[in-house]
């Protein structure tokens, strides 16, 4: 049986961009990283598990980051390749002896770098409906079949 939750949230990762599932994965990470260290008893194995799984997303950050082909700007690239060196050794050391009061860096790091990513993202959005907008009120798209706005070539149907 499926969860429709689950459904849910991998329908609306599919329709999003890249910027807001990074956020939204990290922001999630930072969620289940709280958990584990609210545990009572403190869970060991499950702590280092959900530890394991976030140094993964940031070595996919710190690849994609040191790319040739990374567009983003290099003061932010370094701060965030600076982060990842952070989180690296912070995660070894949670690995290698687990407490809960390591994890808040880890939690804080999380939820402001995906907060950041996900507001990047809605307002990347609102800037392409804003020129889309403007596209359609100056004409600019001309018109298709009965009079009605032409799609530009860069916009995907979905039906």
């Amino acid at each position: 049986m499926t969860n429709p939750y689950i459904k849910q949230q991998r329908a609306t990762l599919n329709a999003s961009n890249a910027a807001h599932s990074e956020g939204w994965a990290l922001v999630e990470l930072a969620r289940r990283l709280d958990e584990a260290a609210k545990l009572e008893p403190f869970e060991r194995e499950k702590v280092v598990e959900i530890v394991r799984l976030n140094w993964r997303i940031w070595t996919i950050f710190q690849s994609e980051l040191s790319s040739p082909e990374c567009t983003v700007p290099p003061a932010i690239r370094s701060n965030l390749l600076n982060l990842a060196g952070f989180v690296d050794k912070r995660s070894v050391d949670i690995i290698s002896r687990p407490t809960a009061e390591k994890l808040t860096a880890l939690i804080n790091i999380n939820r402001q770098i995906g907060a950041g990513l996900m507001e990047s993202a809605k307002v990347t959005s609102q800037e392409q409906q804003a020129a889309m907008a403007e596209k359609l009120g100056a004409g600019q798209l001309g018109t298709g079949p009965g009079g009605l706005p032409k799609m530009p070539q860069s916009v995907e149907m979905k039906i």
